[in-house]
C-alpha cells in the first residue's frame, strides 16, 4: 500500500473511532437493537455489508482530500441530496445502522473466497437473511492469515460473538497456486511391471492450432520416472487376479524410495478402477515401510477406465496433499481456538462442499474451488429474484470467467485443466479469457491493429490509474479516460483513481492508432467486450443454447462496468448486477451444500445389461457417497441424490455426460436415458445415430440441504433513486458525450428505476448503465438492466 493510501486509511480509521465514541456518549443503548426485515430503518445490502465501506461513505474534509473534477459539492446538488450527504453520510449515522446485535443464539454462517489480490469474507445471519462484508489484503506466504483478518474484521462489523459461527464455507485456491508455482511434494509412483513410463507416454495431445508442436515445450511429469517403481502384479478388466503381488520385491522397492526422501506416494495400477485389492495392500505395506508419508491410490481417487488419465490425477492429488493438509489443518486449529465446534467446509471444483477431512484426503477436487464459488453465488442470488436460466459473467484484473447455467444448476465437466496438468475431476464448466481489467492495450507495428490482452499489468504495478508505477495502458485505464469509471471511486475502498495517469497511458494506443484519446479508450473497451463476447458464446451457442434464453448475470470487481454492453452482445436480458458484486464468491461459498459423489466404469452396451443391474449399480455408489454426508451430521431425510451417466454410441471414443434422478430411472429406465443422450448429441452435433448405445461410467452424486439463508430485502422506495444521487459526471458513449448521473448504490430502495446513462458506485465495484437502457432494483437489491423501447 502506497504512503498516500495508508494516510487515508489512517484518517479513516481515525475518524471511525471518533465517530463511534460519541455515538455511544451520546446515545448509550441499553442493549443493541438488532435492524429485522421489518424495520423501517433496515439498510440496503451494501449500506450494511461492509467494515470498508462505512470508512469509505464517511468523506474527509477538503483539506485532507482533494474533489475530483467531476465531484459535486453540496451547493451544486439538490437541496433534498444536500441535506442526506450531510445527515446520513457521517461515519457516526453509518455505524447506529450498521450494527447488530450478538444474540448467542442466532446461526451464522461465514463464507470466505480467497483471491490473488483480495480476500473477501460473508457473513450471513441464517435467521434474518441479514449479512456482512469485509474485504481485507490477501497474504499469499499464509493465505489463513488473511482468512482470520478477514473474519475478526466482520465479526467486529456485526457485533456477532465468533462463538455464534457454526458453519465457515471456505473456497481456496491454495490447490491450485501448488499446482501453478510448482511448490509441491517430492511424490514417489508405484505402477504395475511394464507401465513404469505411463506419465511420461501420455496421451499424443499437443495444445494449440496445427502447427503448436514446433513450440511445445511438455512440462516434466510431477512423479518424475526414478522416483516410479513396478509392483510385479496383475489384474484382468474384471478385476480378477492374474499375477499375485509379489509382496517382498514390492517392499524392498518401497524402502528405496523412501530413502529417496519422497514426501507423497501414489499407488495406481493396471485394472484397479474394476478392484482396488492389490493397490489397497499396497498402501498398507508403504504405510508400515514409510509411515508418515501420506499414500493416495487410484481406485479411490478415481476409480475410472484408462490408465493415464488415472495416473495422472492421483499424482497430482499427492502432489498438493501435504501442502493443503497442512494449510487446512492450520486453519481448523486457529478456528477451533476462536470458535465452538465450527465445521470447516470446503468449495469443490463442481460447486459442492466437501467437509475439511474428505478436502485433506482428495485435495485434487478442489483445483476450481474459486471460480466455482462465483458461479455458486450467482445461483443464489439469481435464485432469490426468479431467474433460474443464466450466463454468468465474472470479470477480474487479469481474466473473466464464464459459465452457463440450466434450470438453477451449472454445466459440469469430467476434466480439470490447470497449466499443463489435466485431471479427472468434475468441475463447473468454466470458461476464462484473458481479458480483464489490468489486460494491457497495444498497437503493434506492424499492423498497426489494436490488440488488447491475454498480457496483464497485474496486481502491481497494476493499471496506470492506480498510480502504484504502472505506465501502460490498460482496460482499466480506458474506463477512466471514458468517465465510466469515476475518478473520486476507492477500489476495495482504499485505492485512489489517478485520471491524469489513465490519460497519459492510453495516448500511447492513441497516437499509435491517430486517433482522439477518448476514441482510442472506448476502442480498447470494445475490443476487450468482443473477447468476452466470444467466450460467452463459447458456453452457450457452441454448445448448442439461444443466448436470449438466460439472463446475464455480471460480477467481479470489473464485470459491472462490461455488463450492460455483453448483454446487447449478446441480447441477453435481464443483465443482473447483484449486490456486492465484487464479494459473490464468497455469497457461494456461504450458501452452497455438502457434496459428495462415488463413481465406477462400467462399459456395457444397453443390449447386454438391463434396468435393474445398472440401478443396483447406481444403489451402491449413493450409498457410498451418502457415507460423507452421514459423518456430516446431514441426516438421510435432507440428503437429494442425483445419477450420472456417461454415455456413447458404440464404437465412439467420446462421451456425453446425462443426469437422472432415481426417480426417473426407474420410471423410464435405459429407454428414457437412451433418449435424453439422443436429444443432448442432437443439440451439441445437430444429429442423432439410430444404432446401440454404450454406457461408460456410472456416477452417484449425492447433495444435503441448500442453506436456508435468503437474501435481505429492501424496503420500497416509490421508484424514485434521487436520494442515492450524489454526483454529475460525462460519460463517452458511441463516439460522444453524454451527462450521467452517480449513485450511491447503498440508497437504492426496491422499486426505483435508473435511467441510464448512469453509474453506479459501491465500495467493491462500479456499474454503467448505457443510454437507452434502464436499471430497476428489485426486492433483493439486484440491478436488472433492459433496454428501453425508443
Amino acid at each position: 500500500m502506497s504512503k498516500d493510501s495508508r494516510k487515508i486509511t489512517d484518517w479513516f480509521d481515525s475518524e471511525l473511532r471518533r465517530a463511534k465514541d460519541e455515538f455511544t456518549r451520546l446515545n448509550k443503548p441499553e442493549t443493541p437493537q438488532h435492524i429485522g426485515p421489518s424495520s423501517p430503518e433496515r439498510q440496503s445490502n451494501a449500506d450494511r455489508a461492509n467494515t470498508t465501506s462505512s470508512k469509505l461513505r464517511s468523506k474527509p474534509d477538503s483539506k485532507s482530500l482533494p474533489l475530483s473534477r467531476e465531484q459535486k459539492t453540496p451547493s451544486q446538488l439538490p437541496a433534498d441530496v444536500t441535506a442526506r450527504t450531510e445527515k446520513e453520510h457521517t461515519p457516526a449515522h453509518r455505524e447506529q445502522t450498521t450494527r447488530l446485535a450478538s444474540t448467542g443464539t442466532a446461526s451464522y454462517r461465514l463464507g470466505v473466497d480467497v483471491g490473488g489480490t483480495f480476500t473477501d469474507v460473508l457473513l450471513i445471519d441464517e435467521s434474518s437473511g441479514d449479512f456482512f462484508t469485509a474485504k481485507v489484503a490477501s497474504t499469499p506466504q499464509d493465505s489463513s492469515i488473511g482468512v482470520l483478518e478477514g473474519i475478526e474484521r466482520v465479526c467486529n462489523s456485526a457485533n456477532v460473538a465468533p462463538s455464534d459461527i457454526s458453519h465457515v464455507m471456505h473456497g481456496t485456491t491454495v490447490a491450485t497456486n501448488t499446482v501453478l508455482t510448482a511448490s509441491g511434494a517430492k511424490v514417489g509412483l508405484v505402477t504395475t511391471k511394464g507401465y513404469q513410463q505411463v506419465l511420461q507416454i501420455a496421451r499424443s495431445y499437443v495444445p494449440g492450432g496445427l502447427g503448436g508442436w514446433v513450440i511445445f515445450n511438455k512440462s516434466d511429469p510431477l512423479a518424475p520416472l526414478e522416483l516410479t517403481i513396478e509392483a510385479i502384479e496383475r489384474l484382468d478388466a474384471k478385476g480378477n487376479i492374474v499375477t499375485p503381488l509379489d509382496e517382498d520385491a514390492l517392499q524392498n522397492s518401497l524402502q528405496a524410495l523412501a530413502n529417496e526422501g519422497i514426501e507423497a506416494l501414489t499407488v495406481s495400477l493396471m485394472n484397479a478402477y474394476a478392484s482396488g485389492i492389490h493397490e489397497q495392500r499396497v498402501r498398507a505395506i508403504a504405510e508400515r515401510v514409510m509411515p508418515n508419508i501420506p499414500v493416495s491410490i487410484s481406485s479411490e481417487v478415481v476409480p475410472e477406465m484408462y490408465e493415464y488419465e488415472r495416473t495422472e490425477t492421483t499424482v497430482v492429488n499427492s502432489y498438493i496433499r501435504p501442502v493443503v493438509s497442512t494449510y487446512l489443518e492450520s486453519l481448523e486449529g486457529e478456528l477451533n481456538r476462536r470458535m465452538n465446534n465450527v465445521q470447516l467446509h470446503i468449495l469443490r471444483s463442481d460447486g459442492g462442499l466437501a467437509s475439511a477431512e474428505a478436502a485433506k484426503a482428495t485435495p485434487v477436487n478442489l483445483l476450481m474451488s474459486g471460480p466455482a464459488g462465483g458461479v455458486s453465488g450467482a445461483i443464489w442470488i439469481a435464485k432469490q429474484a426468479g431467474f433460474s436460466e443464466l450466463l454468468t459473467f465474472d470479470m477480474g484484473g487479469t481474466s473473466t470467467d464464464v459459465a452457463l447455467i440450466q434450470n438453477g444448476v451449472p454445466q459440469t465437466r469430467r476434466e480439470t485443466r490447470v497449466a499443463d496438468v489435466t485431471v479427472r475431476s468434475s468441475s463447473v464448466d468454466v470458461r476464462s479469457v484473458g481479458a480483464g481489467g489490468g489486460s494491457i492495450a497495444y498497437v503493434p507495428e506492424l499492423t498497426k491493429a489494436l490488440r488488447v490482452g491475454p498480457q496483464s499489468a497485474g496486481a502491481e504495478p497494476g493499471p496506470a490509474a492506480y498510480g502504484k508505477g504502472g505506465m501502460e495502458p490498460t482496460v482499466t485505464d480506458a474506463n477512466v479516460v471514458l468517465g465510466y469509471l469515476p475518478a473520486d471511486a476507492r477500489l476495495g475502498g482504499e485505492l485512489a483513481i489517478d485520471r491524469k495517469q489513465a490519460e497519459q497511458a492510453v495516448t500511447i494506443v492513441a497516437k499509435g492508432m491517430g486517433l482522439s484519446l477518448k476514441d482510442a479508450a472506448e476502442g480498447i473497451i470494445n475490443i476487450v467486450n468482443e473477447n468476452m463476447f466470444g467466450a460467452l458464446r463459447l458456453v452457450s451457442v457452441e454448445q448448442g443454447f439461444d443466448p436470449r434464453d438466460f439472463a446475464l448475470v455480471g460480477f467481479g470487481g470489473a464485470g459491472p462496468l462490461h455488463a450492460n454492453a455483453l448483454g446487447k452482445l449478446m441480447n441477453s436480458w435481464p443483465v443482473i448486477i447483484p449486490p456486492g458484486p465484487g464479494v459473490l464468491c464468497a455469497y457461494g461459498d456461504a450458501t452452497t451444500r455438502v457434496r459428495d459423489e462415488a463413481s465406477r466404469t462400467f462399459v456395457r452396451r444397453f443390449s447386454e445389461t438391463s434396468n435393474d443391474e445398472v440401478l443396483s449399480a447406481l444403489q451402491e455408489l449413493a450409498t457410498a457417497a451418502a457415507q460423507t454426508l452421514h459423518a456430516e451430521g446431514v441426516p438421510e431425510t435432507e440428503q437429494t441424490t442425483l445419477y450420472q451417466i456417461d454415455l456413447r454410441y458404440a464404437g465412439q471414443g467420446m462421451q456425453l455426460t446425462v443426469d437422472v434422478s432415481p426417480e426417473e430411472f426407474k420410471k423410464d429406465g435405459l429407454d428414457g436415458l437412451g433418449k435424453r443422450f439422443d436429444r443432448m448429441h442432437e443439440q451439441l452435433f445437430t444429429f442423432s445415430l439410430d444404432t446401440q448405445r454404450e454406457l461408460y461410467n456410472l456416477r452417484a452424486l449425492v447433495q444435503g440441504r441448500e442453506s436456508s439463508a435468503t437474501a435481505q430485502r429492501l424496503p420500497e422506495g416509490g421508484g424514485d433513486p434521487q436520494r442515492a444521487v450524489y454526483a454529475q459526471t460525462n460519460i463517452f458513449v458511441h463516439g460522444r458525450d453524454h451527462g450521467a448521473v452517480i449513485y450511491d448504490r447503498s440508497q437504492f430502495r426496491y422499486g426505483d428505476r435508473i435511467v441510464g446513462p448512469a453509474i453506479v458506485t459501491e465500495m467493491d465495484s462500479t456499474t454503467l448503465i448505457l443510454p437507452n437502457h434502464a436499471g430497476d432494483v428489485d426486492p433483493v437489491g439486484n440491478i436488472l438492466i433492459n433496454p428501453i423501447n425508443v
